[in-house]
């Protein structure tokens, strides 16, 4: 076995050759299964969580990406109406707007901390109403701010199944990054359907850009999270032409 490994790391020397590596390292081990004690390393070292967003994202990439033309040719195969959720399997969002828990409402540092991981990990409305309860409970009523903070859930919820993979919040405006791949069937999809929609309902208020390969659109007027999520609930509840 070690003869092997030596030899797969002197035929494949080149640059972009870890695949090939990849392979016959999975030929020499045999593939084992993915939660066994074959394979099970490298999730040990993440984490479990850690390694199925890891996985997932990969997926969506190579969905979108490499494996785009294959993926619309099952699309048309079927009769189903592209939604545009797995699309995009994270939304990150960037703001300029003070979206945090006041030293003064949480003052430990490291509870903060923990609080943040734990939002950052809610996705449905029922878990977010279970977290504002159990600090409420704990630290009183919650500030703005913090308010503000907790929005960021239910934004990026929305947005994931509009196939926005990020969101700028700055200046008073909303800019949605859309799927990178310009061939992506995600294009062909009813969530951009709803996008191009709810332009044409409000030109004067927003407007797409292509700016280095990269889709996006801009909608004016945007102060704060509570109006972003407001513009994407109306966006899901337009009929796609």
């Amino acid at each position: 076995e070690a003869r092997r490994r030596l030899q797969a790391i002197e035929n494949f020397s080149d640059l972009g050759s870890g695949i090939h590596i990849a392979m016959q390292d999975l030929d020499i081990r045999g593939a084992g299964n993915m939660l066994g004690a074959e394979q099970s390393g490298f999730i040990a070292d993440l984490g479990y969580e850690t390694y199925q967003k890891i996985l997932a994202e990969a997926v969506t990439e190579l969905k979108n990406d490499e494996f785009s033309e294959l993926y619309a040719d099952e699309v048309k195969a079927g009769d189903e109406v592209l939604s545009g959720e797995g699309f995009v399997d994270e939304c990150t969002v960037e703001s300029d707007l003070e979206l945090l828990f006041p030293n003064e409402y949480i003052p430990s540092s490291s509870e903060r901390m923990l609080l943040y991981r734990e939002l950052d990990k809610l996705e449905l409305d029922k878990d977010v109403e279970d977290f504002k309860a159990r600090l409420i409970d704990r630290f009183g009523a919650i500030p703005p701010e913090g308010e503000e903070l907790i929005r960021i859930v239910p934004l990026r919820r929305i947005a994931k199944r509009l196939g926005i993979e990020k969101i700028f919040l700055k200046s008073g405006r909303m800019t949605l990054f859309f799927v990178s791949n310009p061939d992506s069937p995600y294009y062909q999809s009813e969530a951009f359907g709803k996008m191009i929609g709810y332009m044409s309902r409000y030109p004067r208020q927003c407007n797409l850009r292509e700016q280095n390969g990269k889709r996006s659109m801009i909608i004016k007027d945007i102060k704060d999270v509570q109006s972003a999520v407001r513009e994407l609930q109306e966006i899901t509840s337009i009929q796609a032409g």
